[in-house]
Order: C-alpha cells, then sequence, then structure tokens
C-alpha cells in the first residue's frame, strides 16, 4: 500500500461568510488556504471530520459529511465545494456555484464579477478535469482562467444542467497526488490475481463448511 494518502470530501457551503481572498492572490479560496489539513477545514466548515464517512479509497479516498450543514447566506452563490487532500494537504477544490442565485447570468457576466477580484482572466481553449482520481474523469470546458506560476483558478459551465462551477488547485501538490494515485493504480493491478484467489478460497470455504456438516450428522450412529 502506499505511504501517501489522497482523499476528498464534500461540504455543503454552511454560513462561510467571510471575504472573497484579495485580488490576484490565488492561494485560498475564501478562508480556504492551499495545504491546510483537514481538521483546519473542518473547522472553518462547522463540520467535525469525525463526521465525514469514507466512501471510497485507493487509488483516492473520498470522504463525505454524515450531515447536513447549517444554511448558507441567501446570496451566496456558492453551493458546496469538494475538497481534496493530499498527505494530510490541501491540494484541490471543486466549487459548485447554487443555479438559482445565479440564474439569467451569463457566461461573460461570470467572468467579469470574478475578474473584479482575481483579475484579467485568459480564455484557454481547453477542458478542466474535475478531479485528479483517474476513477473520475468527467471534464468541462474552460470558460476563464485566472492563473500565476502556482494556482490556476478555472470557471466552467456545466453540460448537465445550466449551473456554473470552478476547480482550483495547487500545482505542486496535484502533481505529486496524481503521481501517488498512478502508483496506487499499479499496486491495484499487481495485486488484483492474489485478491481473486483468496476471494475463490474465501468462497470455496463457504460452500465446504454445509457439506462438512452434513456427512457428520449421517455417520453419526442413530440412538
Amino acid at each position: 500500500m502506499i505511504g501517501t494518502l489522497v482523499l476528498v470530501i464534500l461540504i455543503s457551503w454552511a454560513g462561510l461568510s467571510a471575504p472573497l481572498i484579495c485580488a490576484q492572490d490565488l492561494s485560498a479560496y475564501r478562508q480556504f488556504q492551499f495545504g491546510m489539513n483537514l481538521p483546519a477545514v473542518a473547522k472553518q466548515s462547522d463540520l467535525k471530520p469525525t463526521e465525514a464517512r469514507m466512501i471510497h479509497h485507493r487509488p483516492a479516498v473520498e470522504w463525505r459529511p454524515e450531515r447536513t450543514l447549517g444554511s448558507r447566506p441567501k446570496k451566496d452563490p456558492v453551493k458546496e465545494v469538494l475538497f481534496s487532500f493530499y498527505n494530510g494537504e490541501l491540494f484541490r477544490m471543486v466549487i459548485n456555484y447554487d443555479q438559482h442565485t445565479t440564474e439569467g447570468l451569463t457566461s461573460d457576466d461570470m467572468v467579469e464579477a470574478i475578474s473584479a477580484k482575481y483579475g484579467i482572466a485568459t480564455r484557454p481553449a481547453t477542458k478542466i478535469v474535475f478531479s485528479s482520481f483517474h476513477v473520475y474523469n468527467d471534464s468541462e470546458r474552460v470558460i476563464a482562467r485566472w492563473e500565476n506560476s502556482q494556482y490556476p483558478f478555472n470557471l466552467f459551465r456545466s453540460s448537465y444542467q445550466p449551473a456554473f462551477g470552478m476547480v482550483v488547485f495547487s500545482k505542486r501538490l496535484d502533481a505529486l497526488a496524481r503521481l501517488a494515485i498512478i502508483e496506487a493504480i499499479r499496486l491495484d493491478e499487481q495485486e488484483a490475481p492474489q485478491r481473486e484467489i483468496e476471494h475463490q478460497n474465501r468462497e470455496a470455504e463457504k460452500t465446504a463448511l454445509p457439506r462438512e456438516g452434513r456427512a457428520r450428522d449421517q455417520s453419526e450412529p442413530s440412538t
């Protein structure tokens, strides 16, 4: 098993009224700083780490809260945030905007509003993958990007519903996470034959037990 840990936690936006990051400061989204750990993120979100449940592991470990968090401010466009951690450090966030709050806004409207905080955007002809994990390969076309040498912020519009979202990550930690996931997939494939043998042995044992019980009953002398 690899010595690194990659996990994801989905948190519904819960009354987080802190201001957005300063213009052109891409090292954090609101009060969530890249590199902070899960307890710190959970504290900022009013969520105990123990209230998250693991729903997937190796090559990705995914966590979701067991309860619905408090209501968010009515005018806050953010609906929920998916946090990804590598070796205990926050390295990626997928922000989903509430479609009702942003209803009527065009892509240009969103770009203009976000540019007021992050500076001038570029319009790359590319797509962004939601997750570093190979088990999740959904992607969307990037509407606009705000980027420096360490962090890209990618605005997209969902193909499935009239809603916007943003994928932001640390380039350094994202690259390390991808390498760890590739190694985890390799190990999974390498260990697959042995796991199949162990599974077949367990099934054979389950089948053999009732037969052995019937054989003992038949061999006992009647009284």
